[in-house]
């Protein structure tokens, strides 16, 4: 197909649905000459799910418009990135991505021989590439770098040096894979932008970059039982996806933030050309859409209800996965997925009757060891020795009121802090701060950048201080008395909790909540949570 397009035509099948396109016109140059060589990379990190078929589709235009298409299974970023992959269950997540993903493109028709993929460690570790993240480090400043990585790298208050590194690396991958241009979520625009910025520094070429929408998940603000229904995985069996479609935010006529929709947008139509959508004879009878626009414009006028939209997805979902759930029946790949993303109850109780590993030690930092409760602000005034620290009484169901110091009136005014419901962290061990000890510490949303912003997480309206909030699946777990500060508890739990795209507090994509529902913020979406 390819030989029949001309490069405009090539052009339009490389960029449709993306975003943004930085370097456009760099491309057109390429594509005049000879075929694109682009790459796409995936932090070998958590279970892929099928959001990872919008990224598929794409690398199935780009084969199409007679690209060459590289994979990178980023295996030293997911170390890099607060160590969501421990070292020892490295080699194994990259096994599993490697055929999980090979499965995928399978899926969607797309011919392997066509793509190249590359391992991160097997030129990452060399002795020129590492000599360029050291001259690369002396140029970018720790502002550029943090900047860069604050959609993408795990936000924590005290960020590590791996983090850092992060971003340079992904810009320094240009070079190394040899590519015209590099493809990615919009979330990683500022990465790209520091690869344009210094790399023509390292006396490399200057790349462009393609970047996906970030579509929506399956799931709204709604309640559900379990927020493991929030997202379907890639070997989910047919009547769990049918549960979590069933489940799946899709208010009638409602076309904002809906997953159902992206996921016909993005996926379906750019790989089949069109979407049936089943309906009972009495309500018009099955109805074939070849444009996107049409199936949209029914939604929204009530001509599809979310019943029958539903019920076309898990069609077309299985169709999809049916053939990887396929591949991966065999005893060799089955154990493939248990041991690069071990049962963390299994790892605890093997872990009792001796020192666990570090993947052990990974799968018992349950988020019910953090002792969070809803406080109330009684008062706050200035603190006698710093002018940007404030002094807050907070209520938290005690005999006493909680001390802390913080510099959140600096985000918040006065005004809207006295007598406001708050969450507290009780169980960190009391800090010294200019000299008056604070006794817990205020959990906030956070997004990084210029100008920093920072809002107090919201507990359900009618909460009461001292009542206690738990991570969906945890209710049971008995908090830490204390947590130990050489253990790094907090650090390495907090780097998983952050907002959802409708303001919904989550560790793990699963719901913060009391008894009386979720953890909200007001505003800030997709923030981390410190």
């Amino acid at each position: 197909m390819a030989e029949q397009l001309n490069p405009d035509e090539k052009l339009q099948l490389i960029t449709r649905n993306l975003q943004e396109v930085l370097g456009e016109e760099k491309l057109k140059q390429v594509l005049q000459e000879r075929e694109l060589k682009v790459y796409w990379g995936t932090a070998t990190t958590g279970k892929p799910h099928v959001a990872y078929f919008v990224p598929m589709s794409k690398i199935a235009d780009f084969l199409k418009a007679g690209c060459e298409v590289t994979i990178l299974f980023a295996d030293l970023h997911a170390f890099l990135d607060n160590m969501k992959a421990p070292w020892e269950l490295l080699e194994l997540r990259v096994q599993y991505y490697e055929q999980v993903i090979k499965a995928m493109l399978e899926s969607i028709g797309v011919p392997l021989d066509k793509l190249k993929f590359v391992k991160g460690t097997d030129f990452q570790l060399s002795r020129q590439y590492t000599l360029d993240v050291y001259r690369l480090s002396s140029m970018v400043t720790e502002h550029d770098a943090k900047k860069a990585g604050a959609e993408v790298v795990k936000q924590v208050e005290h960020p590590l040096l791996s983090g850092l590194l992060y971003p340079g690396l992904q810009a320094l991958d240009e070079e190394y894979l040899k590519v015209d241009a590099q493809f990615g979520g919009v979330d990683q625009r500022k990465i790209f932008t520091l690869a344009e910025k210094y790399l023509p520094s390292l006396g490399y070429a200057k790349r462009s970059h393609l970047m996906n929408p970030m579509v929506p998940g399956l799931t709204g603000t709604k309640m559900s039982s379990s927020e493991e229904d929030s997202k379907i995985d890639l070997l989910d069996k047919k009547e769990d996806v049918k549960k979590k479609l069933k489940k799946a935010f899709c208010e009638p006529g409602n076309i904002e933030n809906n997953g159902l929709l992206s996921f016909v947008k993005h996926v379906l139509f750019p790989l089949h050309g069109e979407f049936s959508v089943k309906r009972d004879p009495k309500w018009g009878g099955d109805k074939v859409y070849t444009a996107f626009e049409d199936v949209e414009k029914d939604f929204a006028e009530e001509l599809v209800h979310p019943g029958d939209l539903k019920a076309s997805m898990e069609v077309a979902l299985n169709k999809l996965l049916d053939p990887i759930r396929k591949k991966f029946e065999t005893p060799e790949l089955r154990k493939l997925a248990n041991t690069a993303y071990p049962d963390p109850s299994k790892t605890k109780a093997a872990g009792k009757a001796a020192k666990p590993s570090a993947a052990g030690e990974e799968a018992e930092l349950a988020p019910s060891r953090l002792d969070i409760r809803v406080g109330k602000v009684i008062s706050v005034e200035k603190h006698p020795d710093a002018d940007s620290l404030y002094l807050e009484k907070i209520d938290v169901g005690e005999a006493e009121p909680r001390t802390v110091v913080s510099g959140l009136v600096a985000f918040v005014s006065l005004e809207e802090m006295r007598d406001r419901s708050v969450l507290l962290l009780c169980n960190m061990k009391p800090q010294k701060m200019r000299g008056i000890e604070s006794q817990a510490m205020v959990l906030c949303a956070t997004i990084e950048g210029e100008p920093r912003r920072v809002e107090p997480l919201d507990p359900p309206e009618g909460s009461s201080p001292g009542d206690r909030v738990f991570v969906e699946g945890y209710e049971t777990g008995k908090p830490d008395d204390k947590l130990n500060p050489k253990k790094k508890v907090w650090e390495k739990l907090q780097v998983d909790l952050k907002l959802s795209g409708e303001c919904v507090a989550q560790w793990k994509d699963q719901q913060l909540m009391t008894k009386l529902g979720p953890v909200t913020c007001k505003t800030l979406k997709g923030a981390n949570i410190s």
